[in-house]
């Protein structure tokens, strides 16, 4: 897989965005959903990945820099066409190898608590992430778990 930063400006990567945008509001209510739109996912501490298998968009994800050592992992997201042939995994290890380039000493994310995000939960716990208190800006939500990695 070829894993490339990306400007969000192609159509591929546009659409994927707007099926996880959708998708997401499908599964939370409006004040659980954390998923992040185009023109937030352009700011400048955010770094945003494609993966792509030849010519086709296989899946994404982002980092977001909280401060010089904790970085928020955002966006991850595989195109319907290529689930389960570990696209997530293969991005999420490129953000960690990332990360510790970068210097950073933990990585966190948000995500649901929801039936339908059990893969993600336990994608993530094979990686050694932990279940931990909201960070950052985020408050305790029944909607949302919160988990944390020492890098």
């Amino acid at each position: 897989m070829d894993i490339k930063i990306d400007d969000l400006t192609g159509p591929e990567v546009v659409a994927l965005i707007g099926e996880h945008l959708q998708h997401m509001a499908s599964l939370s209510p409006p004040e659980s959903t954390h998923a992040l739109n185009l023109d937030k996912l352009k700011k400048p501490e955010i770094t945003f990945w494609s993966g792509w298998e030849q010519n086709e968009l296989a899946g994404c994800g982002a980092i977001k820099e909280l401060d010089s050592q904790h970085g928020e992992i955002k966006s991850m997201r595989t195109s319907s066409t290529h689930l389960r042939k570990g696209v997530a995994r293969r991005i999420l290890e490129h953000i960690l190898e990332e990360a510790k380039r970068r210097g950073y000493q933990r990585v966190s994310l948000e995500t649901g608590s929801m039936e339908a995000f059990d893969p993600a939960r336990r994608m993530y716990e094979s990686f050694g992430f932990q279940y931990c208190k909201p960070f950052a800006d985020y408050v305790e939500d029944p909607n949302s778990v919160f988990m944390t990695k020492e890098l």
